[in-house]
């Protein structure tokens, strides 16, 4: 990881920008206020997004289990599911209340 100024990397972005591509490195650009700036490839960045999605979709399966270990589940024909197609939340909401099996 690199750290430069704003400066420096202005006056030599083609370099900075091609360590970042081919030599997989990250720099840091600082400026005053400490309003710094990141500087990563592409492929990094799609990789952190990734990883966040990822992240974010265990916590859903954790909270998933939990609901399920809890018995806060409800079960639903095809023809049911159909019928709510079209519903809004609140409707749904009702029409899972009226159809409990638990």
């Amino acid at each position: 990881m690199l750290a430069v100024n704003y400066s420096t990397i202005r006056s030599n972005l083609k370099e900075y920008c091609d360590m970042v591509t081919d030599e997989n490195e990250t720099v840091i650009v600082t400026r005053k206020g400490k309003k710094n700036v990141v500087v990563l490839s592409l492929e990094e960045y799609n990789e952190l997004n990734k990883v966040r999605r990822n992240k974010d979709y265990l916590a859903m399966l954790d909270e998933s289990r939990r609901q399920l270990s809890e018995g806060k589940t409800y079960t639903f024909t095809m023809d049911e599911l159909g019928s709510m197609e079209n519903m809004s939340a609140a409707e749904m909401q009702a029409f899972a209340e009226a159809h409990k099996d638990f």
